[in-house]
């Protein structure tokens, strides 16, 4: 059975199962999810509670003796087991298929692991585990999804923002689930319940945005000017090196020139870009780049990128930074002049995403 992470609250609402899995990469949605599920168990009885960590050398007896022995308390028993690299091995496969074909209903169980790949999750463990009791996954919130995410945080403490508001707190928390959390329970600290005035938001929230190069790559492709600016000076401030946004701004480049080559060719937009092997969101973003940047417009800026690769090698004089805003910047569809890191305030951010 699998149960969404929003929809995990209602589920233990109604009664807590035997079995809980929560896998998946994004920490705070993770620990939220585990931290229910122990709440869940303890009001159901389960007020002892033992915690199992599989790392090298793991003795997976001692995992499978707490299902079997009762709890010293005789309550019932929540067990807790972390497999923090997502790999139980083949006698950790074996254990959680035989814990899963035999749960105690006494006890309730929680096993945590990370983001899995797909045969991970067809795995033999993974299926039996899946099967016999509840799966929660926990993945990033991605941006689209973010400022209504923010809005039902909000509303948990009678607190409610307008469009803008809540696409400034996404702008701001975007990548750091966690942080947004806190900033967040900020504002029910140093704001009053009902609509939060934008001013006062701007004033109270830290920029806490984590970004990396494929977001970037899917700003600059998607046309997303105002994004790209954000992402390519949070990357510059959080002191990174300004090689592989170059390289990967070589790399989009590359891929836009083969994929237009190909639709020149007959070949359907959408196969070329598999065959690009672009994948996820950037395949989406590649797609309508396709049919916005011309043809004629990707020879400046590979010879642009090739400038770029120079400066950060040291050869040359200008700033690598600013001129990577400038290529980001007319592959996602708009040419400013080079902005200064400190004249690139929020309200020249809104002034771009207007050009767009």
């Amino acid at each position: 059975m699998q149960v969404r992470a929003e929809a995990l609250a209602e589920h233990l609402a109604r009664g807590v199962k035997a079995l809980y899995v929560v896998h998946g990469d994004e920490p705070l949605l993770a620990l939220e999810a585990g931290d229910a599920i122990r709440a869940a168990a303890r009001a159901a009885g389960a007020t002892d509670r033992e915690v199992f960590v599989a790392e090298a050398g793991f003795k997976w007896d001692g995992f499978l003796a707490a299902n079997a022995n009762a709890s010293l308390f005789g309550d019932r028993k929540c067990i807790d087991l972390r497999i923090a690299n997502g790999k139980p091995g083949v006698e950790g496969g074996k254990a959680l298929e035989a814990y899963a074909a035999n749960p105690n209903p006494d006890n309730i169980t929680l096993v945590t692991l990370p983001r899995l790949d797909r045969a991970a999750q067809a795995s033999g463990w993974f299926t039996a585990l899946s099967q016999a009791g509840v799966t929660v996954a926990v993945y990033p919130v991605d941006r689209d999804a973010l400022p209504g995410w923010i809005s039902a945080r909000l509303a948990r403490q009678k607190q409610r923002a307008s469009r803008d508001t809540l696409a400034f707190l996404a702008d701001a928390c975007e990548g750091n689930l966690l942080a947004a959390r806190q900033e967040i329970e900020k504002l029910a600290l140093v704001l009053p319940e009902g609509e939060l005035d934008h001013a006062a938001v701007e004033a109270a929230v830290a920029d806490v945005a984590r970004y990396d190069t494929f977001e970037l790559s899917e700003a600059w492709f998607a046309g997303d000017a105002a994004r790209t600016l954000r992402i390519v000076r949070a990357l510059e401030a959080a002191g990174e090196s300004p090689v592989v946004p170059i390289w990967q701004l070589s790399e989009d480049l590359h891929a836009l020139a083969a994929v237009a080559a190909m639709v020149r060719s007959g070949t359907p937009a959408a196969a070329a870009v598999k065959n690009a092997r672009v994948w996820g969101k950037r395949q989406a973003a590649l797609e309508r780049a396709l049919s916005r940047v011309a043809p004629a417009a990707i020879a400046p800026l590979l010879v642009a990128a090739a400038r770029l690769d120079a400066l950060a090698k040291g050869i040359g004089t200008g700033s690598v930074w600013d001129e990577l805003v400038d290529a980001g910047l007319a592959l996602a569809g708009v040419t400013v002049a080079p902005l200064p890191a400190q004249a690139l305030d929020r309200s020249s951010l809104r002034a771009i995403a207007r050009r767009t």
